[in-house]
């Protein structure tokens, strides 16, 4: 009897010590990726804009060919949705809408998760002219991992698990648009 109380306070002091640490770890993770494109600020922008052209470049949008889309409000404006719903556990379902754009520069996004996991999230697009038909584009992604589930974030390796997938569709953008 007292090695079965022994080994239940072991476990119960293990989850005590793992919950306190949890307390001091990060809950936010930011993942940026960032890729030279050959065109001019002002084309890669109007591009990027438009929710419907992430389908051609986005890694996740082409995970599941059978993905069912929707699109609402006026595509390429503050307020545009899409809509996306997968039986695909690494696409799910949620929605994206565009909930600022700064002309020329930035378009803001909001990320709203609801299979397999709820979540709302913060993504965006940045653009800078490095010279007249040269343009860096910025593709970032903003978390948030709750307590006490942010005690898994050490070992979920955030930036490079979502940073591989933002990276190839940058590379996937950069042929689209240098074509």
């Amino acid at each position: 009897m007292k090695i079965i109380k022994h080994i239940l306070f072991a476990i119960l002091g293990i989850i005590a010590l793992a919950l306190i640490v949890a307390v001091f770890l990060p809950k936010d993770y930011t993942v940026q990726r960032e890729i030279v494109i050959n065109q001019p600020s002002d084309s890669v922008y109007n591009y990027l804009k438009f929710l419907k052209n992430q389908d051609e470049f986005s890694v996740w949008a082409k995970t599941d060919p059978n993905m069912k889309k929707t699109f609402t409000g006026t595509d390429g404006t503050v307020g545009a949705i899409s809509a996306w719903e997968s039986t695909n556990e690494n696409v799910g379902a949620g929605e994206q809408e565009i909930k600022k754009l700064t002309e020329g520069e930035k378009i803001d996004f909001e990320l709203r998760f609801k299979f397999p996991f709820e979540a709302t999230d913060k993504a965006y697009f940045s653009t800078q002219s490095i010279s007249t038909n040269e343009t860096k584009v910025r593709w970032g992604y903003d978390g948030h991992i709750p307590y006490p589930m942010n005690l898994m974030m050490p070992f979920m390796g955030m930036d490079e698990m979502i940073g591989k997938d933002l990276q190839q569709g940058l590379d996937n953008l950069k042929v689209i648009l240098e074509k």
